[in-house]
Parts: C-alpha cells; sequence; structure tokens
C-alpha cells in the first residue's frame, strides 16, 4: 500500500509540474490567434514526423532515432500545451477535446508502426510482435479511461498513461543505436498491460461503493 501510495506521489507530482510549466509557458500564446485545435494539428504533424526519422535509422542510427526522439517528444509535449491554452484562453470546445484525445493514439501509434518496421528490418521478430501487443495495451489504457469516465467514474489510474508511456519510448529511442530499443518496448508492455489490470480493479471498487 505504501509503495502503491508512493509511486502515485510521483506520478501526481509529474502530471502537476508538467501542466504548471505548460501554463506557464503558454500565458503569452493566450493572447495571440493561435489555437488549440492548431496545437493539435501541430503535435500530430510533428510526431509524424519522428515516426518518418525513426524509419530512416538505417542510414545514420544516432542521427535518425535522435531526430525521431525529439520530434516525438516535441509533438506530445503540445498535448499539454493545447489542453492548456484551451482552459487558459476559454476556447477550448467539446470537439476540440474529442479531437486530442484522438490524435493523441494515431501519434503514438505512428511512432509504435515506425519502430514496428525497424524490428521487421533488422529481423527481431519477438521485438515486432512486442509491438504489436504494446500498440493494443496502449489503446486499452486509453479506452478503460474512456470507458470509465462514461460511467462517471475516475479512470486515470495506474502506472502507465500517456505521460509515462512518451517518457519510456523517447528514452528507448535515445537508447537505440545501443541496441536497448527492444527493451523499452517490453517495459512499455509491462507498464501499459498493469495499468489495464489497475484501471479494471479499480472501476470495479468504485462500482461496489454505489
Amino acid at each position: 500500500m505504501a509503495r502503491d501510495s508512493a509511486a502515485a506521489r510521483v506520478k501526481d507530482g509529474y502530471t502537476t509540474g508538467a501542466r504548471r510549466l505548460a501554463t506557464h509557458a503558454i500565458g503569452g500564446l493566450a493572447r495571440t490567434r493561435v489555437t488549440p485545435d492548431f496545437l493539435t494539428a501541430l503535435g500530430i504533424t510533428i510526431c509524424g514526423l519522428g515516426a518518418v526519422a525513426v524509419y530512416f535509422e538505417y542510414r545514420n542510427e544516432i542521427l535518425w532515432y535522435w531526430a525521431g526522439a525529439i520530434l516525438f517528444w516535441g509533438g506530445s509535449l503540445l498535448d499539454i500545451l493545447d489542453g492548456a491554452l484551451a482552459r487558459q484562453s476559454g476556447r477550448g470546445t467539446q470537439f476540440g477535446a474529442f479531437l486530442d484525445s484522438t490524435t493523441d493514439r494515431v501519434g503514438e501509434a505512428a511512432m509504435l508502426a515506425a519502430i514496428g518496421l525497424v524490428f521487421a528490418r533488422h529481423g527481431q521478430e519477438f521485438a515486432l510482435g512486442a509491438v504489436f501487443a504494446a500498440m493494443a495495451g496502449s489503446f486499452i489504457v486509453s479506452y478503460t479511461r474512456a470507458r470509465a469516465e462514461a460511467l462517471g467514474l475516475k479512470g486515470d489510474v495506474g502506472i502507465g498513461s500517456r505521460a509515462e508511456r512518451v517518457f519510456v519510448i523517447v528514452t528507448g529511442l535515445f537508447l537505440a543505436p545501443w541496441g536497448l530499443l527492444p527493451w523499452a518496448v517490453y517495459l512499455l508492455n509491462v507498464t501499459a498491460w498493469i495499468t489495464v489490470v489497475q484501471r479494471i480493479v479499480s472501476v470495479r471498487r468504485q462500482l461496489k461503493q454505489f
């Protein structure tokens, strides 16, 4: 129980700190004509470019893996900024929130697909299978949250939310030239599927309270 509480405090601190930083950074942008939807579109575009960069790793591993990592991190950071801009500028809409959540999945799937193509190129079949499992796990993590919140319950529990998955992927890409990318994918699987179980258990507990 104490371990779970400590992990929850670290996770909350990380998320709260990131949101606070985003709120400060977005102050000037809120006074411009830039919309949250524009940041969402820009973020998915940058994530897509990061996926393309990773595909070209065979030309120069350090250059293209690291370029992909930086682009994916930058595009994912805009996921925080678009929400902060929507809250601070008052220009957020229900469609914008829906679009934001949808494009988050697309950006992550694009990067995992690129990583899968790299594994296929190098004949790493087990790692390729792990990519498919990680992609399914990340989607189910998001789905369990959406279903829980549709029931009026808390659904954002667990150790492997999107922020943590982005961190694992980016770290794996930076370490990829030394052959550690498959291990990042394995870790991504562990955190994603543990989170699925955590959210199922959490929803069951909450429903029992009614």
